[in-house]
């Protein structure tokens, strides 16, 4: 196992591709603050704006909430910005909305986007900021949201294509990413061992339904790099509680304390889905292998 100390990481760079503001705080959030904290560039690409996302929060389930919702969305995205420390871009596509069974996709969504058109923007972010390291979702998407499905589908195309220089002419100067990773938050493990500790401490289980309830076709990915970061598990909250339409502060998905969480689970998990540089795998770093000057 390739086992990586706290260190500097200057001229390293890590980039994630998000759906919707509020995701970078929900997957993988820690890992950025860690990450930013040792000095790696980090930056956020966000592929749309959130205008069709929901109202979670009681407290702010008010009409005049949802009339301003894609200002207040972009507000909340730079409040957890800043708590982050990490910097963020929009890539400009408009929120696709979760069809119910039948409905049909808005037109102009960032999901019915040609994929050429999609992923444009995000090469050119990858040609300027040069990241050695890309996470973003698996192909269901972590699940199975149309924005987070098209979100790994230009994922892929750009680190597929930003080290092509024959390929999006026009988005800068060619950059090939060193290593895609997928995010592995919908983990049954993870929430197998907070179960168990929540049940052990006499507390009521939010994940206890969630297992209960696990389709038995769910894809799995194996997690082969699992990143020690639980001591920035309160700014995560923090980030995640910026997005306060997002996120009911007094729901069952917030009620596992912080500290058990640290002991239960201390790690964010990933799957390393492509690499160009040796792999010893698993992993407890997600730039194991790469060095500032690998290219």
């Amino acid at each position: 196992m390739t086992t990586s100390p706290h260190r500097h990481r200057t001229g390293l760079r890590l980039m994630a591709v998000h759906a919707h503001p509020d995701d970078e705080s929900s997957k993988g959030a820690a890992t950025l603050v860690r990450y930013s904290r040792e000095g790696a560039g980090v930056l956020v690409c966000t592929m749309t704006g959130g205008e069709r996302g929901d109202v979670l929060n009681p407290r702010l389930d008010r009409p005049e909430v949802w009339a301003e919702l894609p200002e207040r969305r972009r507000k909340e995205m730079l409040r957890a910005r800043e708590i982050l420390g990490v910097d963020q871009r929009f890539l400009g596509f408009t929120d696709s909305g979760l069809p119910k069974d039948g409905e049909q996709l808005p037109d102009g969504c960032f999901a019915l986007q040609p994929l050429e058109t999609a992923a444009r923007p995000l090469v050119e972010a990858v040609r300027s900021f040069r990241p050695h390291v890309l996470v973003t979702y698996d192909e269901n998407g972590g699940y199975p949201h149309p924005d987070h499905v098209m979100t790994h589908r230009v994922s892929v195309e750009a680190f597929e294509a930003a080290g092509d220089p024959d390929r999006y002419p026009g988005t800068g100067e060619a950059w090939q990413p060193l290593k895609l990773y997928y995010t592995c938050a919908f983990n049954k493990d993870y929430f197998r061992a907070i179960n168990a500790a929540m049940t052990r401490a006499g507390l009521e289980s939010p994940a206890a339904g969630l297992l209960e309830n696990w389709p038995d076709d769910w894809p799995t990915w194996e997690v082969t790099s699992k990143v020690e970061c639980a001591e920035y598990f309160p700014v995560r909250r923090a980030a995640l509680l910026a997005h306060e339409t997002q996120v009911d502060p007094d729901g069952p998905e917030l009620s596992t304390p912080m500290s058990l969480e640290a002991e239960a689970w201390p790690t964010e998990d990933y799957h390393l889905a492509t690499s160009r540089v040796a792999d010893d795998l698993p992993e407890d770093d997600l730039f194991a292998g790469i060095t500032a000057d690998a290219h």
